[in-house]
């Protein structure tokens, strides 16, 4: 049986091979609008626009509300269509069903980049994966690029962008985060600022509707401030894509998966001798850039960053590989 979203992404034209300035508008935007921004205390609106205000990252921000004339002080604008400059990147905070016309609206208003926050998508049924479809299709008219939905946003810490309703933003450093896993952003978050592990960004990925792997490989492979990538990986997506950006990057850059187990599946007691911590799961190709080692290995993820050096394993072919091993979870 075929995968809805697979046909809705194949209909669509694709903007995955489009250069690294693609993505600018979502790392280095000059001006930000929050659609569903509010005042409301423990709101996600809310929490957005004090962290984007909190951590100064060189740009304006426009809250998006009907309703208000201000929030948090900040003037806000009924429409995106009414901000007085070209905006760059709009974080979507609304319902659901909301989404395809925001996105719309961002589309005309010439908005390049976007980042879904609002969850009742695909994971809801089908009514959620026809919203998806509708919500790539707008998107697809103005060839913008957007994360998400269903994600924690985005950090670029060295830039002072902190686009997510996290409590805290990163502390900067050269390792570039990806993980498809909200709440194992916040939990690697607040672990890295106990141990004092610094990041060149930090990504909430969500359902990866338009954004994949591959182009966040793509972008971090010419980032000067990243010096290696570490992805937490529940699918893969787009295969061709995350493979063929990976070959390349990791020539200049390790990059190291951490692939979940298998629902179903029976966990193994942790061995305890030295070649037991050496076991990996092959890569699906005949190449990767790392190996997807199984949870809770002998050691620590600093040891591993930025510069710990790769490492063979036997019987995989002979190509530039970067192989890092991980315990789980990280311990200080």
């Amino acid at each position: 049986m075929s995968d809805p979203m697979m046909a809705t992404q194949e209909a669509i034209p694709s903007t995955r091979s489009e250069p690294r300035s693609s993505l600018e508008a979502i790392f280095a935007p000059r001006a930000v609008a929050v659609i569903g921004a509010t005042e409301k205390a423990g709101s996600v609106g809310r929490a957005i626009v004090w962290n984007l205000i909190r951590s100064p990252f060189g740009g304006t921000v426009y809250p998006i509300n009907p309703s208000r004339p201000n929030v948090l002080g900040i003037r806000s604008y009924p429409r995106i269509a009414d901000v007085p400059e070209p905006v760059d990147l709009a974080v979507v905070v609304t319902p659901a069903s909301t989404v395809p016309g925001v996105i719309g609206e961002c589309v005309e208003a010439g908005v390049k980049g976007a980042i879904i926050i609002s969850a009742g998508f695909k994971e809801v049924g089908p009514q959620g994966v026809e919203l998806e479809r509708q919500v790539l299709e707008q998107a697809r008219r103005g060839r913008m690029r957007l994360i998400g939905p269903n994600c924690l946003g985005v950090m670029c810490p060295g830039r002072g962008l902190n686009a997510t309703f996290a409590e805290r933003i990163a502390r900067a450093g050269t390792v570039g985060f990806l993980s498809q896993s909200g709440a194992l952003c916040t939990s690697i978050l607040d672990w890295s600022l106990r141990v004092n592990v610094g990041f060149s960004v930090f990504v909430s990925i969500g359902s990866m509707l338009d954004v994949g792997w591959g182009d966040l490989i793509d972008y971090l492979g010419d980032d000067p401030q990243t010096r290696c990538i570490v992805i937490y990986m529940e699918s893969i997506g787009d295969a061709r894509s995350f493979l063929s950006a990976s070959r390349e990057v990791a020539l200049t850059k390790p990059i190291l998966v951490i692939k979940p187990g298998r629902p179903g599946r029976p966990r193994r007691t942790p061995a305890r001798s030295p070649a037991a911590t050496r076991s990996w799961t092959r890569p699906s190709a005949a190449s990767a850039s790392c190996a997807s080692p199984r949870s809770r290995r002998s050691s620590t993820w600093p040891s591993y960053w930025p510069s710990s050096p790769g490492r063979a394993v036997p019987g995989w072919p002979s190509s530039p590989m970067r192989v890092g091993r991980v315990s789980w979870p990280p311990t200080p």
